[in-house]
């Protein structure tokens, strides 16, 4: 790409791989310095590719979801078996799928949807950005075409199409939720993904999709690399599917000197021992600061609302929230504690980690409420519900009754106070069959559990309405 070339010409004099030739322009403490502020800004990057090479690269992957431009769904709820996820779920079945834009735009199509039920698009680009939403929150729920094109794509326009939507990365993933009502509701959902369409342009104006510009050197992911010096093969690598935007172009001929953005691949072997040495630490300096921002504000039930978003969003966010001029750290974090979140209008996440006293939460020894006052119940457009999930695999639990969630699809048949209050018991055992629609099974040891609301009001997203506190008996 252009800007890719203009930036190797720049930074030609200090990267000198095409020679073999040891990296040595750059003092350890510059290159140490380069390094830090790279993985920070580049680890959304690279857990990206991770998803990518499992979801749409490799086959063999219990993960693979489909070529590029293919959606894959699954109709099913997630139980205690699914391990590959943590914190899974339960309340939307999934459509996932990654796009390749390069060659021309794609199309997506829905079906009008009933009007109770929430369903949402969520567009996430390389960098992690939720640039777009299409659903039930957004869009709303009638029938509509939307074209995903790159930045600058002047085609035309198909006369039928309900609107256009821009990316600023060649390659994007989009995360598809469809709400599950109950156990008998499965196959309404299907039926639903079934109707969801995803067509390249040419495809969708009755015409054989364009050969896409292949790329076949995508390197393998090895886990654990998204911790070390060798993110930075990975970063390097989606660096060529991304044009920079204006304000980042100093900071990619900065990336360059330690060979990220260049169109030579990142080799640790480029480098002496000194200089190898300083980009470790700062990459264990760029971890750490990751890992502190999130021990620092984690506990903040408002912060899944601050770190995920778009561009414009995480910047604002990142100055009025955390007093910080670049977003970066806040992209990273949000990669690292729950990548894929979505933005803050679409649905918050309030987390049941400590008891109301601020102890771990145990039932093994301990049996828990969570009671809502009549005029208290979760304040959402959509719906809400509290998951359960095992403090030592961060999995659903198998329990007596099967039931993985009490959610807000459940009211009907609640048992409810004499004031009207709703109380949630939480415990290993069943509360007793007067009690048991109001039992969120827990595992006989620790536990947490998380509050999902889906299309928050504004009095959650400011934290006028707080959930109430888990309450030990």
């Amino acid at each position: 790409m252009k800007e890719r070339f203009f930036i190797l010409i720049l930074t030609a004099f200090t990267f000198l791989s095409s020679c073999n030739q040891k990296q040595k322009a750059l003092t350890p403490d510059e290159a140490a310095e380069i390094a830090k502020e790279a993985y920070v800004y580049g680890f959304p990057i690279v857990m990206n590719y991770k998803t990518l090479y499992a979801y749409a690269l490799e086959k063999r992957s219990p993960e693979y979801k489909g070529d590029f431009n293919q959606m894959g769904c699954e109709a099913r709820l997630y139980t205690p078996e699914d391990k590959a996820v943590v914190t899974p779920n339960s309340d939307t079945p999934y459509c996932m799928f990654w796009c390749d834009i390069r060659t021309e735009p794609v199309v997506i199509s829905v079906p009008e949807i009933e009007a109770d039920r929430y369903y949402s698009f969520q567009l996430i680009d390389l960098y992690t950005h939720n640039f777009a939403y299409l659903g039930t929150l957004t869009t709303g729920n009638q029938a509509g075409k939307y074209l995903i094109a790159p930045i600058g794509w002047q085609g035309e326009k198909p006369d039928d199409i309900t609107d256009i939507i821009f990316c600023e990365t060649n390659l994007f993933f989009t995360v598809v939720r469809t709400q599950l009502m109950n156990e008998n509701d499965i196959d309404n959902v299907r039926d639903i993904q079934g109707q969801y369409q995803l067509q390249t342009l040419s495809e969708y104006n009755g015409k054989e999709a364009i050969a896409s510009a292949l790329i076949d050197n995508f390197p393998a992911w090895v886990e654990g690399e998204e911790f070390t010096v060798d993110a930075f093969k990975y970063l390097n690598f989606m660096l060529q599917f991304i044009d920079p935007v204006e304000s980042e172009k100093a900071l990619m001929e900065k990336f360059a000197k330690i060979g990220i953005g260049t169109d030579a691949v990142f080799e640790t072997s480029q480098f002496d021992e000194e200089t190898l040495q300083a980009l470790k630490e700062g990459v264990k300096e760029g971890f750490a600061e990751i890992e502190e921002f999130i021990k620092k504000y984690g506990s903040d039930p408002l912060a899944s609302a601050k770190i995920f978003g778009t561009r414009e969003f995480l910047t604002k966010s990142a100055k009025e929230n955390y007093n910080l001029d670049k977003f970066y750290l806040l992209r990273a974090v949000a990669a690292q504690s729950g990548l894929y979140g979505n933005s803050g209008f679409e649905s918050t996440y309030p987390a049941y980690r400590f008891d109301a006293e601020g102890q771990p939460l145990n039932t093994s020894e301990n049996k828990y409420t969570i009671t809502f006052k009549a005029d208290e119940l979760p304040p959402v457009k959509s719906f809400w519900s509290i998951t359960m999930y095992d403090g030592k695999t961060q999995l659903l639990i198998n329990n007596p009754i099967d039931r993985y969630l009490v959610n807000s699809a459940m009211m009907d048949n609640f048992v409810l106070a004499d004031d009207g209050s709703l109380t949630i018991y939480v415990q290993k055992d069943s509360p007793g069959k007067a009690l048991e629609a109001n039992w969120l099974p827990a595992p006989d040891g620790p536990f947490y559990a998380v509050m999902r609301l889906y299309g928050p009001e504004e009095v959650a997203l400011s934290g006028e309405w707080v959930n109430p506190p888990m309450i030990k008996n």
